[in-house]
């Protein structure tokens, strides 16, 4: 092993002596030096073993490196991410030059708020003018210093604009979590954080209502906002940024909950592992999957819940949160009710079979970074383990599907969105289909809780109770509803290899591709209406 002396002399040289030769040779901590006597004492066959502090420079110069050139690719990918939207922007306005669907009420209605009009408003509506606001915020200023004058203040295609504007920032928003949720990995996986960013900002079903003036690109962005601040600490403003994100859609509270439950989970996390350490159990991080191992959970939730010091630590860093939701109840009791306008169309139930659903629509968008010949052979062994278990999961569904399907009446009338045509010809194909598909409900959701299992238990049981209490209600089939439960999702996963990250972009820029184009050229008429109808999510 080659010995190290250290030159009193020169604070930045060290000098290392080779056990096969007697000179011996000063090194300067450059990354060139340190690789070029790596190179050489590889050719000679003596070891490069040195002190660690010898390798510092070298490591913390490759990192900066590294994080210097993520930064430019990353820009790189933002500014033409940008330019190529702002292409098939420009091709989606043209073709449809007047509002399209819900653009019907959202564009007059943003439009009064331009011209000042903040008393008037759309019955027909069933959200809070979040996006209005936002709207006037961002094109006022640019009116005013651009001078613009007539029609091209707030017409269609401005507002429509502004959500090309929060597409940019979901980007940036998905990389910075990314980054903050796989901080481990850093040194590691540059590539993999930006694509992966990259990835899921093109995301179909939201990438798609971009071009379209809804409220699904701004609701993303505040609640991806939202959940940021929460990660990094900074409660209030992401209980402020969480007000916003209700502003655009009411049922966004639920994730405004969520990032207070998982302060909570880490809490319980922290004093999980302080109980486990004075019982000197091993088991510390893991619960056993049996009867006795849920009644330990319960029992150590309760013993939490009603120690004063465990929930004063709580509401310390969670009040933001509550003042929020405190403020929320208020709107309901006052507007007696959640919805804004247009309740007839807009009325809860325990559409149970929803959850299915959105377990099959993640099981397909998550096929390139999820599919695997060993979790699928985990599955079957599972099943041969555990038989009576996933009978007992098998007959629940099987119930649920029987008793609380919903079919929403604008699910059967409306063929202009692709749901129509999947409950169509997949469920209305038989009345023995919805049951024919219970066994992939269950492996999907069983892939669905597999892929987030590196999360601590207590997170997991925070974000299952806010996905059902946002996906259950929803008595519409929907898939725009599916966008930020998809995300938060895909977000934990355990950080896929590159090779499944490009299988994931390249599969949504073909959904994309194939959407952008079915809207644009497959167009068709209605007996009763001239105007020209398009297919879209």
């Amino acid at each position: 092993m080659p010995k190290k002396i250290k030159n009193q002399q020169t604070q930045n040289s060290s000098i290392y002596l080779d056990q096969n030769q007697t000179n011996v040779r000063p090194l300067r901590f450059t990354t060139f030096n340190f690789k070029k006597t790596c190179l050489i004492n590889s050719l000679r066959g003596v070891p490069n073993v040195t002190e660690p502090i010898a390798g510092l420079p070298f490591v913390f110069g490759l990192m900066w490196n590294m994080e210097r050139f993520e930064g430019y690719i990353f820009t790189a990918l933002c500014s033409t991410n940008f330019l190529v939207s702002c292409l098939l922007f420009s091709k989606i306005t043209r073709e449809q030059r007047e509002p399209y669907m819900d653009e019907v009420f959202h564009v007059p209605q943003a439009q009064k708020y331009c011209n000042g009009k903040f008393n008037e408003w759309d019955p027909m509506i069933s959200t809070l003018p979040g996006l209005y606001l936002a709207s006037v915020g961002v094109i006022k200023p640019v009116v005013w210093l651009a001078d613009l004058t007539g029609k091209v203040v707030c017409s269609t295609a401005m507002l429509r604009f502004v959500n090309l504007l929060f597409n940019c920032g979901i980007l940036y928003l998905l990389y910075l979590i990314i980054c903050k949720l796989h901080l481990r990995e850093k040194t590691r996986t540059a590539s993999r954080r930006v694509l992966s960013a990259l990835s899921l900002s093109t995301f179909p079903v939201l990438y798609f209502f971009n071009f379209l003036y809804y409220t699904d690109a701004g609701s993303t962005f505040f609640i991806l906002f939202t959940y940021l601040m929460t990660l990094y600490g900074c409660h209030k403003a992401s209980a402020l940024l969480g007000a916003c994100a209700v502003l655009f859609r009411q049922t966004n509270i639920i994730w405004v909950v969520f990032c207070a439950s998982t302060l909570v989970a880490g809490k319980l996390d922290e004093a999980w592992k302080t109980d486990q350490v004075k019982k000197k159990d091993e088991r510390s991080s893991q619960v056993p999957f049996s009867v006795s191992g849920v009644k330990r959970v319960l029992r150590f939730v309760l013993e939490f819940l009603t120690s004063p010091s465990h929930v004063k630590s709580v509401l310390l860093v969670s009040w933001p949160y509550a003042v929020v939701g405190v403020g929320f109840l208020v709107f309901v009791v006052f507007n007696e009710g959640i919805v804004v306008g247009d309740r007839m169309n807009h009325e809860a139930c325990l559409n149970f079979p929803q959850i299915f659903y959105f377990f099959s629509f993640t099981l397909f968008f998550s096929l390139p970074t999820s599919l695997c010949y060993y979790r699928v052979l985990r599955f079957l062994q599972g099943l041969k383990k555990q038989p009576l278990f996933f009978l007992f999961v098998t007959g629940l569904c099987l119930f649920l599907v029987w008793k609380f399907t919903y079919v929403h009446k604008f699910l059967l009338a409306d063929n202009r969105h692709f749901p129509f045509y999947v409950w169509k010809r997949l469920f209305q194909r038989h009345e023995l289909v919805r049951f024919l598909l219970v066994p992939v409900y269950v492996y999907a959701g069983w892939n669905f809780l597999d892929l987030l299992k590196s999360r601590s238990l207590f997170w997991i049981l925070a974000f299952l109770v806010c996905l059902l209490a946002v996906v259950i209600p929803q008595k519409l089939l929907e898939f725009r509803y599916y966008i930020i439960p998809y995300l938060m999702y895909r977000l934990h996963m355990p950080l896929p290899s590159l090779p499944r990250l490009l299988l994931e972009f390249l599969l949504y820029t073909a959904i994309n591709a194939a959407t952008i184009y079915i809207f644009i050229s497959k167009t068709f008429h209605w007996s009763n209406s001239t105007a020209t109808q398009r297919f879209m999510w």
